[in-house]
C-alpha cells in the first residue's frame, strides 16, 4: 500500500536526494509540505504536481 502522506527521509529516498536536501527544499517551501509539531510531511499527490511542474520546465 502506497502512503499518501511522507516524511522528509521517505521523500528524499523517493526523489534520490539528501535528507538534509530535502529537508531545506521543504522548509523553503520550494516542496510543498506542512508540520506537524515540529515534523514535516508532505502529501504524496503534491509531490507529483510538483514534479510534473519541474518536468513542464519550471525552476526550483
Amino acid at each position: 500500500m502506497e502512503r499518501e502522506i511522507m516524511t522528509v527521509a521517505q521523500v528524499a529516498e523517493y526523489l534520490q536526494l539528501s535528507e538534509m536536501t530535502t529537508y531545506k527544499l521543504v522548509q523553503e517551501g520550494k516542496i510543498p509540505g506542512f508540520k506537524i509539531g515540529r515534523h514535516w510531511r508532505v502529501k504524496k499527490e503534491d509531490l507529483n504536481e510538483f514534479i510534473e511542474r519541474l518536468k513542464n520546465g519550471e525552476r526550483l
